[in-house]
């Protein structure tokens, strides 16, 4: 697995989780609560040729946002980094564009 955290300095932390969960929800798999979320990414996700799913874990605390991504490529790890930055962005538009430093494990 290729994995990577980002920590998104944000007091609104909950209002996006819930948001970005709230948005994917309806083509993903999405499981959430106010402090923490889980997004999974299937291997044909919008005509993506990924060798497997990926899975993309939000924690809310009271400062930062804490985004947590798994893929099963490095590829795949990639793409996703902003696919989730400009999707949190488009949430987070009074604030925007949200500072993400990516550490790739």
């Amino acid at each position: 697995m290729f994995e990577t955290i980002a920590r998104v300095p944000t007091i609104n932390g909950s209002r996006y989780l819930q948001q970005l969960c709230k948005h994917w929800s309806h083509n993903l798999k999405v499981e959430f609560t106010p402090e923490a979320g889980t997004v999974i990414f299937p291997k044909n996700a919008r005509g993506a040729d990924w060798p497997g799913d990926a899975t993309l874990t939000l924690t809310a605390g009271k400062e930062a946002l804490e985004c947590r991504l798994e893929a099963s490529a490095a590829a795949q790890r990639e793409a996703l980094k902003g696919v989730v930055a400009s999707h949190l962005d488009r949430f987070a538009f009074r604030e925007a564009p949200l500072p993400f430093v990516w550490r790739d494990a």
